[in-house]
């Protein structure tokens, strides 16, 4: 026999379903939006030092190679392969990210008590790269400026933010 609930079961299934997959894809387009930002960003000041696609070659060296040649990075020669790898990994790692805040945005809109929390969160995110950077690979800080770093960050997470603010319009945040 074939019960209401056994009817209704399948159809909520279906729906967690595909909100959580809307909410994945709200996350991966998130964090492309933010990988191209900073990409972006280090373009244009590659490209007004007169090497266009330095930063990526000196962090994919840095992660693909363990740091070898970064011990004169000026002389660091522009690398497709580093370039490519790199911005891989760099677009994966915000898609993961862009993830992680659409389904913490999901909780904050549940309970608006939590989004200064994921706030102060996404603020140590910031600063992540150049504590990282500091305490494994302090060459990459002497490559490349602290100050387009933490600029390059912030741009990243201001577009991601602007998009998420259009996808959530009515979002509240209370402290």
């Amino acid at each position: 026999m074939v019960t209401q609930s056994d009817l209704i079961s399948p159809v909520l299934q279906g729906s967690d379903t595909a909100e959580l997959s809307r909410l994945y894809q709200e996350g991966i387009v998130a964090g492309v939006i933010g990988a191209a930002t900073i990409a972006i960003w280090f373009l244009i000041l590659d490209t007004i030092n007169g090497q266009p696609l330095y930063t990526p070659t000196v962090l994919g060296t840095a992660l693909f190679r363990r740091g070898e040649s970064l011990a004169s990075p000026e002389s660091l020669p522009v690398s497709f392969e580093m370039v490519l790898m790199y911005t891989w990994i760099h677009g994966l790692i915000f898609a993961f990210l862009g993830g992680l805040a659409s389904r913490l945005l999901r909780l904050a809109e549940r309970n608006p008590n939590l989004g200064f929390g994921i706030l102060l969160l996404f603020v140590v995110f910031e600063f992540g790269f150049l504590v990282v950077a500091t305490l494994f690979e302090e060459r990459i800080l002497r490559a490349l400026s602290w100050q387009a770093i933490l600029v390059g960050n912030l741009l990243a997470a201001a577009a991601m933010a602007g998009y998420f603010w259009r996808r959530h319009p009515h979002l509240e945040i209370r402290p």
